[in-house]
């Protein structure tokens, strides 16, 4: 399913795994907003709680994104078998979530298939 050209949807098994687009290079002030409300309206809509954001097209997100991905945390933890993964970070998100050590909360993994394998397994911790 495509999301305005920004987010798109795929099914693993029970995982719902949202691909970040090429506009999406720059998660900034002009477009967070939108991205926020697009991946809760995803999240409200998981029949189970796993979730992937494929992140390899986006080179740059503030703190701001940072706030998004708690409120969407915060929505799937609601279930307690929620789980959350993060691929393909590119070097420098990969370094802000490890300096705010949000890689301890979430699993990061590199790519789609090592996530999804995880989280359809039950294998993935926080």
């Amino acid at each position: 399913m495509q999301t305005q050209g920004l987010l798109t949807e795929i099914r693993d098994g029970n995982v719902v795994i949202v691909v970040f687009g090429t506009p999406l290079q720059q998660i900034e002030e002009v477009n967070v907003t939108e991205v926020g409300q697009k991946l809760v309206e995803i999240t409200d809509r998981l029949t189970q709680p796993l979730l992937v954001l494929d992140m390899t097209a986006t080179e740059f997100f503030g703190s701001s994104f940072i706030e998004v991905l708690f409120r969407v945390w915060k929505q799937l933890s609601l279930n307690p078998a929620a789980q959350l993964a993060i691929v393909g970070l590119q070097p420098y998100c990969r370094e802000v979530l490890k300096v705010t050590h949000l890689d301890t909360l979430w699993q990061i993994f590199d790519t789609q298939e090592e996530a999804s394998k995880a989280l359809n397994q039950g294998l993935a911790t926080r």
